[in-house]
């Protein structure tokens, strides 16, 4: 059927037309006010090539710090890891056999010996040192984690009996049989399970320190000479009164230091008390600012070092444990004779319990 007819001429069929907008050079304003079509396009998102622009927000620049930061400390936890991993196995097995076994560090109450060994490499110059196994120059109990947080130094010329030795200062222990000797006299002369071991190298010591950016050190005059001193081939040790930044030798000379030129008095208690003020500004460096820029270097300085039995998971909860908790008072057991009464003893072994 044809389509009808228009009166004018025209087909039915409708007419349409296409209006197409485009950009107006200058506003249109109707009453004074912006053309409708014009705020609309004006208020939309600005688009490049590529989409829509993305401004640098607060909170973008938040997950920025925040994923750089956690990158930092993984890099320097598989740092420790590797080389706490690499020194496992240089404590022995005797060792392993003697060590009573304890929950992980974070969540169970853990025993550690802390032995300062002042064995040095074959080959040294330094006048008398010890190139074989050395004698322990400190010897500190550490009870951590788990709510427990307390610390026992035992004066390195306390005589006891040494298990098949008979009777010497404890500090030749480790000279007689090496660490697992020397924890066996500890755990006889006090009556407590040792669960871990760690042995401090005098050789390595000063580059864990240097790794921290060294420590802040307070505390009196000292004025030592390791060994006879510089002009005899060892150290002289000089730092005045009060407030010292050290780095990792004079922190070393700092905790052997056994004859004070600034104090004739001073005797090994004072030595033990003054190794504990390194300890703690250790640990003071390790939560600094400073520290944190140093994360990768001092975890792989951490584990050379030391020796230890633990694994490096084991060590790292330790190190976090000792971290998270405070600085308790170390006691010191000891006397100048080198003789401590039983009830003297006794009293200072409950006091590390109840930490």
């Amino acid at each position: 059927m044809p389509p009808p007819s228009d009166p004018e001429g025209h087909e039915g069929r409708p007419e349409y037309r296409v209006y197409r907008s485009r950009k107006a050079w200058l506003p249109r304003r109707e009453g004074g006010d912006r053309d409708a079509l014009g705020s609309l396009r004006d208020a939309g998102p600005s688009r490049g090539p590529a989409g829509p622009r993305r401004g640098w927000s607060r909170g973008r620049i938040a997950r920025w710090v925040l994923g750089a930061l956690a990158c930092w400390v993984l890099l320097s936890t598989v740092v420790f890891l590797i080389s706490a991993q690499i020194q496992q196995g240089s404590i022995g097995d005797e060792t392993n056999e003697v060590l009573g076994g304890a929950g992980y560090p974070l969540g169970s109450a853990n025993t550690v010996l802390v032995l300062g060994s002042d064995q040095r490499v074959k080959g040294t110059r330094e006048p008398g040192a010890q190139t074989s196994k050395g004698r322990s120059d400190s010897i500190m109990l550490m009870r951590i984690g788990g709510g427990s947080n307390s610390r026992l130094s035992i004066a390195r010329d306390t005589v006891v009996d040494i298990p098949g030795r008979g009777r010497d200062k404890i500090n030749a222990a480790f000279s007689f049989g090496g660490p697992a000797l020397a924890i066996r006299t500890v755990e006889a002369y006090t009556g407590i399970d040792v669960n871990h071991v760690i042995i401090v190298s005098f050789e390595d010591f000063p580059s864990l320190i240097d790794a921290m950016g060294g420590i802040t050190y307070r505390g009196g005059c000292v004025v030592s000479r390791i060994n006879g001193g510089f002009s005899n081939g060892g150290y002289t040790l000089r730092l005045r009164a009060g407030r010292t930044h050290i780095d990792g030798r004079q922190a070393l000379a700092l905790a052997r230091t056994r004859t004070n030129e600034c104090a004739r008095s001073e005797n090994d208690l004072t030595r033990a008390r003054r190794q504990q003020k390194v300890v703690s500004a250790m640990k003071s460096r390790l939560l600094s600012p400073v520290a944190f820029l140093r994360l990768p270097l001092i975890g792989g300085a951490a584990p050379k070092s030391l020796r230890s039995d633990m694994s490096g998971p084991t060590l790292l909860g330790l190190f976090a444990a000792l971290s998270l908790s405070g600085s308790p008072q170390t006691q010191v057991l000891g006397t100048e004779s080198g003789r401590v009464p039983e009830d003297v003893k006794q009293r200072a072994l409950r006091r590390f319990g109840a930490g």
